[in-house]
């Protein structure tokens, strides 16, 4: 049996949350049902009032190859540290300085779409090539791997 998976994150704006990650992950927010032009449309037809439109949103890799990412409304905020992150493989293959330079990039641009800076990880192999600490804009950590 093939399994697929979906990641799903909890949030105050899933839609705000759903367009830093496609922006992240090269990823489109899901397309509405068929026979709709917008989700808007589509949720007016299903009689989903205006407040709730923003209840839940959906992004998916335009390759097919990566998982789908599912953002839905909680009324809680975050409370802890993440058991559960993403690794955004930002320098796949490279070391050392270029390596750092590569994921120091890849931060900035992340930075400037809402991100958060936390940490810098230096090289420390054999098991470490280094890594950047992030939050995304609801404070969910993530690494630029």
């Amino acid at each position: 049996m093939t399994s697929e998976i979906q990641v799903t994150f909890d949030c105050g704006d899933p839609a705000a949350l759903s367009a830093f990650w496609a922006e992240v992950l090269g990823y489109r927010v899901q397309d509405p049902p068929p026979g709709f032009d917008t989700w808007d449309a589509a949720l007016e037809a299903f009689g989903v009032p205006p407040e709730r439109r923003n209840d839940a949103s959906g992004v998916v890799d335009p390759d097919g190859r990566g998982p789908r990412l599912f953002f839905q409304r909680v009324p809680e905020g975050k409370a802890a540290k993440n058991r559960v992150h993403l690794d955004v493989r930002a320098a796949p293959g490279l070391g050392g300085d270029e390596r750092m330079r590569a994921l120091e990039a890849e931060a900035a641009r992340l930075v400037a779409l809402g991100a958060t800076r936390i940490a810098r990880h230096e090289p420390a192999p054999p098991m470490s090539g280094g890594h950047i600490v992030l939050q995304d804009p609801e404070g969910n950590e993530f690494c630029l791997d």
